[in-house]
């Protein structure tokens, strides 16, 4: 897409608890809070297992925290609009100062809503492509952050997995596209859960810190309606023996600093 740089940060405004952020993409940025919830790799590793988005299609990112999806969705591919569901308002707040210092309010909406509950609205059926991180852990599990925001980014306090599996099947087009970036321990429910909501998984890709270490991510393509066939992709290495990026990961990636 063609969007207009904004030069610095400054030009809007960054409050004392906020740190402005390059995306080491087209000189994009985004806010965030300094002790809050903060983007991460899977973030832009689902943004660009995501490559494949047709022309113009109207794109949904359910739980979209900081607006980094949505943002790197957006500036990656010709879509007609990304749609970014959030449910905390001080977080939309801020995802829709990105959106505006970026130049992107014509292709980039950021709406603070709760993703459960969506299909019962006009967005039912509506779009092209779903695209999601949502909090990976079930409640009453993990290490437990003193933040509230943290806490619902990551876990399931406002959303459960089937929620965003449901909610994303009901709001996609038949034979619209569905990614997901999750942990590998929860592989079984997701491909349960898609196939009860008629969400067939088609692309799964698993994520490695290193060669022979267990896998922390796994990036997903759906399709809803889709027929049943599942290609299982080459796995997606981040560091080497060095403790420097792969060249894999570097392609996957984009370019770093």
């Amino acid at each position: 897409m063609k969007y207009k740089d904004k030069g610095e940060c400054m030009i809007l405004k960054i409050f004392d608890d906020e740190q402005c952020d390059d995306l080491q993409f087209n000189n994009l940025k985004i806010i965030q809070k300094k002790d809050g919830f903060k983007f991460g790799m899977d973030s832009v590793l689902i943004s660009n297992f995501a490559s494949k988005i047709k022309d113009n299609a109207l794109v949904a990112d359910l739980g979209a925290g900081t607006g980094i999806i949505s943002i790197l969705i957006a500036a990656k591919n010709n879509v007609s609009k990304v749609i970014g569901f959030e449910i905390q308002e001080e977080m939309a707040e801020m995802a829709q100062r990105s959106v505006e210092y970026n130049g992107m309010t014509d292709v980039v909406e950021i709406k603070n809503m709760d993703l459960v509950g969506i299909s019962r609205t006009e967005y039912k059926k509506m779009f092209d492509v779903v695209i999601t991180n949502p909090p990976y852990k079930k409640v009453n599990t993990g290490i437990k952050s003193d933040s509230k925001k943290k806490l619902i980014s990551r876990h399931e306090i406002k959303c459960t997995l089937e929620d965003v599996i449901y909610e994303a099947s009901q709001i996609l087009k038949d034979y619209g596209v569905f990614y997901m970036v999750h942990r590998p321990d929860r592989l079984a429910d997701i491909i349960e859960l898609m196939r009860k909501n008629k969400v067939e998984p088609k692309e799964i890709q698993l994520v490695f810190p290193k060669e022979r270490k267990e896998a922390n991510l796994v990036l997903i393509k759906a399709v809803r309606l889709g027929k049943p066939y599942l290609k299982v992709l080459e796995p997606l290495i981040v560091y080497d023996q060095n403790d420097k990026y792969t060249t894999q990961l570097i392609d996957f990636y984009g370019k770093f600093d």
